[in-house]
């Protein structure tokens, strides 16, 4: 693999960029745009780096965004309000795992020598067109592996959550991580357990949504031991084809390998929409009706509500209860008690005593209801009171 002459930079990002570089301050093209690139791979917007501090970016640019000042990084709103992210050069200089403090006024190979994987290491310059490649990315990108920039131990003690992105490239890209940077990962794990369960929940769901193959980043969480301490709950065995044939749908995912989907998500933070997901699944997949059915179905609908169809998405494309279930559904059958003819003024005006036997009755109703979709006339209904 060689660099290209060029690389086709957005007319908004060149702008930026000549804008700062006009104003005496060196800018550089990195990151992941950089690298996906060269890998022929979708990317998204790329990020700048410059010798210009926060304040000096604020003032060169009418409409910005501090979205991590403390960090260098301003947000420069282009014409059509899309961020770009514009940070200065920097480096570490105290760091505790989880947040670090750097200093400014340093050299582009200061702030590449910081970063955290060579393939990431990588600088175009938008305007000359020249590349720095200080630690051979290059290299590495033909050889489909993922290294440290220098020290591994180091990276990963600056922030642990860099071992859950090598972790995260490797099953994107299909690399090997390389075995000093494997090693260093599986001696560090243990520092994993300092992350926010926010930062890593992002990572994990980034990372199903990325995989070639979920199975192989499972696969790669276990090896290096960070199941242990942020997904214990992960069953030991579990169907590797079935799982990648699944949506990617991270919270989905998450709750098919789970033994106990809502304790998972809920150590991971996730929403509350999410957790109430994992509980249902958790409550219902080992309980499916027979296709054959349809009064099952209509009752296992019915207890399941909104979340069928996420039962539905755990079972093979080709299971006999997809076709039942749109079979059912599409005679749009009365699933709940705010489907029946009748409500609870009619029962009461039938002669139900007012309280808990207008529930009940209406409960019975639906029940025989479910059964025959046919009874569901107020007349019928009624008679049965």
């Amino acid at each position: 693999m060689s660099f290209p002459a060029q690389l086709p930079i957005p007319p908004e990002v060149l702008k930026i960029a000549k804008t700062l570089e006009h104003a005496g301050f060196e800018t550089w093209c990195v990151g992941g745009a950089i690298r996906d690139n060269l890998l022929d791979q979708p990317n998204h917007d790329f990020d700048l780096t410059t010798s210009a501090p926060p304040q000096e970016v604020q003032q060169l640019f009418k409409r910005t965004v501090p979205v991590g000042i403390e960090h260098g990084t301003v947000a420069v709103l282009d014409a059509n309000n899309q961020p770009h992210e514009v940070t200065t050069f920097r480096k570490d200089i105290q760091t505790d795992g989880r947040h670090a403090v750097v200093e400014f006024g340093v050299s582009l190979m200061d702030d590449l020598a910081r970063r955290d994987f060579t393939i990431n290491a990588i600088a175009y310059h938008p305007i000359r067109h020249e590349w720095r490649d200080p630690f051979q990315g290059q290299q590495d990108l033909e050889k489909k592996l993922i290294r440290s920039v220098g020290d591994p131990n180091w990276r990963f003690q600056e922030d642990y959550l860099r071992i859950l992105r090598a972790l995260r490239f490797s099953a994107r890209f299909e690399f090997r991580i390389h075995a000093r940077t494997l090693e260093a990962a599986k001696a560090n794990a243990q520092g994993l357990a300092q992350l926010s369960a926010e930062r890593v929940r992002e990572e994990w769901f980034k990372g199903i949504k990325t995989a070639k193959k979920v199975s192989k980043l499972v696969g790669l969480w276990k090896d290096v031991g960070a199941t242990r301490i942020w997904l214990p709950e992960l069953a030991k065995d579990y169907d590797a084809a079935a799982v990648d044939k699944l949506p990617r749908d991270p919270a989905l995912i998450s709750a098919y390998l789970a033994k106990d989907p809502a304790s998972l998500l809920t150590r991971l933070k996730c929403s509350n929409k999410d957790i109430e997901r994992g509980r249902a699944i958790g409550q219902w997949r080992d309980k499916y009706p027979e296709a054959k059915d349809h009064a099952a179905i209509r009752r296992w609908l019915s207890a399941t509500g909104e979340y069928a169809d996420d039962l539905l998405a755990l079972l093979p494309r080709s299971a006999p209860l997809h076709k039942a279930v749109l079979s059912v559904r599409e005679k749009n059958p009365p699933l709940a008690l705010k489907d029946l003819a009748v409500k609870g003024d009619d029962l009461i005006a039938a002669g139900v005593r007012p309280g808990p036997d207008v529930g009940e009755t209406l409960a019975r109703l639906l029940d025989e209801v479910m059964e025959d979709p046919s009874r569901n006339t107020k007349e019928y209904l009624l008679s049965r009171v």
